[in-house]
């Protein structure tokens, strides 16, 4: 009896091999219900990892000419089907999607290359991710309906997986709001590649955060260097204890760069140890002694609040 239902599985087997090889070409792999047949036989509902949720997706609808098949991705796999030496491990099929699976890196990506190679992923090879070794199942989930990586919500924690210290920076007080769900890290970097750096959506960090922050683009009759030059100058995109994501607070922060400015002794002595602090109607110095102007809680944007760029006439020094 044992025999008689071995022979009769090997029977329907070859009949579905048949079926698949007579409806594609020898050069095409089989991506039709019946080609995948020969997979999801075995790998039915049963699977500890869900495999037949792939007809949820976009992967799966085979009413689009487009759609690949199991065979599309993983190859014909003939030795993992058949089993020939008849062995309890079944050998692994053509090209096995894993971070740590016996298929090359190059040759996993390439696979999925073959069809999402337009768009955003055309600076894949040699990129950063790239060069790291990472493989597309490193970050995305293909047999389900509800891949993590493609939700804001779900997004973030995926790429914090690697990227630890910028998950701590996102939950300082002032940040972008990556952990809300409004934005997704994907919103300013594209992790298959880019020609700016580190990762860019943009060319630039600054043509980057223009794509929203457009009312700091300019130009302007008076530009402010650091602000055309980079952005991260002054801010830290990721999340900051100082207001709006500084790197540090004022006046700290424009006194790296503005090392002498007020130091004549009409002026605020911001950068003298011992300089003089003036009256608020900034005619009488109030002498040496006086503390400086940080200890008594003066904030460069007071006066200059048009940091990121002037068109008045008179705003050469960026003030309101």
């Amino acid at each position: 009896m044992n025999t008689l239902r071995r022979i009769s599985a090997l029977v329907g087997l070859a009949t579905i091999l048949y079926t698949a090889s007579s409806a594609a070409s020898a050069d095409e792999p089989d991506a039709s219900l019946q080609g995948d047949h020969v997979c999801t036989r075995c790998h039915d509902e049963t699977e500890s990892r869900p495999v037949l949720a792939i007809y949820k997706t976009a992967h799966g609808v085979k009413a689009d000419s487009r759609t690949p098949g199991c065979q599309t991705c993983h190859g014909p796999s003939t030795a993992h089907v058949t089993n020939p030496e008849g062995s309890s491990t079944r050998p692994l099929v053509d090209v096995d999607f894993n971070p740590r699976g016996s298929t090359a890196p190059e040759l996993q990506a390439q696979t999925c290359l073959t069809c999402h190679e337009a768009g955003q992923r055309v600076h894949w090879v040699g990129s950063e991710h790239n060069r790291s070794g990472l493989v597309c199942t490193s970050c995305h989930e293909i047999h389900t309906h509800s891949d993590r990586v493609l939700s804001k919500l779900s997004q973030p924690d995926v790429c914090f997986t690697c990227h630890t210290t910028q998950r701590a920076q996102f939950h300082r007080m002032s940040t972008h709001p990556v952990i809300a769900g409004e934005m997704a890290c994907s919103d300013c970097h594209n992790p298959h590649g880019s020609v700016g750096p580190k990762l860019m959506m943009k060319n630039s960090v600054n043509e980057t955060c223009y794509t929203c922050h457009a009312e700091r683009r300019g130009p302007f009759l008076w530009e402010h260097s650091p602000v055309t030059e980079d952005c991260t100058n002054c801010h830290t995109p990721h999340g900051s204890n100082n207001g709006p994501l500084l790197k540090a607070r004022t006046p700290w922060l424009c006194q790296e760069c503005h090392t002498s400015d007020h130091s004549g002794p009409m002026n605020s002595g911001a950068n003298l140890p011992n300089g003089n602090a003036t009256t608020i109607q900034g005619l009488l110095p109030l002498g040496n002694q006086a503390p400086r102007s940080q200890m008594n809680g003066r904030n460069c944007l007071s006066c200059h609040a048009l940091i990121h760029g002037s068109n008045h006439p008179a705003g050469a020094r960026f003030s309101k």
